[in-house]
């Protein structure tokens, strides 16, 4: 296979570009998701009124494509007379379905620890929010870490779907390449490493979070 690997440093900025905007909306939203996926947990692990609406938020946004949700921002919304930009629409999109996925990874890690812990530490007087912040938070960390790693890595994959509302994300780069100069392989090729280079840092950065929390909490 024969490369034009002055037609591949010729894009690579344009390629470049496109990663930040990649990096951007996506580490938006998965700080949003991360936000929305605690709170739903805390709702669903302490029962109350809200449980059912939380419950029902979590399988709307864990079983619905996020395709069809930046649809729906982008588009939808637009009919009823409210507007978002492309980037918020998106970054919302990737909040939205992210923190269904969290909420259901905070809440394995508090559920796998022993109810005692809790009931001991409300027996002491302490209120919930110091149980949950003393007692509860690091040890269900520590078996959250896996599983969060796991959706962080995947709500960044998911982003190469906003160029279908005009984005001009690293995907959105290589269709255009590959549409307007038939550079199929190089533009690829770009695209592969391109999120390699985005991936790789996180997968080890939640690597080394699980085994320092691992050793903090044994």
């Amino acid at each position: 296979m024969d490369l034009d690997w002055q037609f591949m440093y010729h894009v690579l900025p344009a390629f470049g570009w496109g990663l930040w905007l990649t990096l951007y909306i996506s580490l938006a939203g998965i700080v949003g998701a991360l936000g929305v996926g605690f709170l739903s947990a805390l709702g669903l692990y302490f029962p109350g009124f809200w449980s059912k609406p939380l419950g029902a938020y979590v399988q709307i946004a864990r079983n619905t494509p996020l395709l069809i949700q930046l649809f729906f921002l982008y588009y939808g919304l637009n009919e009823i007379g409210f507007s978002l930009s492309a980037k918020t629409c998106a970054v919302v999109g990737i909040a939205f379905l992210g923190g269904g996925y969290m909420a259901e990874s905070f809440l394995l890690g508090l559920k796998a620890l022993p109810k005692v812990q809790l009931e001991s530490a409300l027996s002491l007087g302490l209120t919930r929010l110091q149980a949950l912040k003393h007692v509860l938070f690091a040890q269900s960390l520590a078996i959250s870490l896996p599983s969060l790693g796991a959706n962080v890595i995947f709500l960044l994959k998911e982003s190469s779907v906003v160029s279908a509302i005009a984005l001009v994300d690293v995907m959105f780069v290589a269709k255009d390449v590959i549409g307007i100069y038939y550079k199929t392989n190089e533009a690829l090729i770009l695209l592969v490493l391109a999120y390699l280079l985005a991936i790789l840092p996180l997968s080890a950065l939640f690597v080394g979070l699980e085994k320092y929390y691992k050793r903090r909490v044994c």
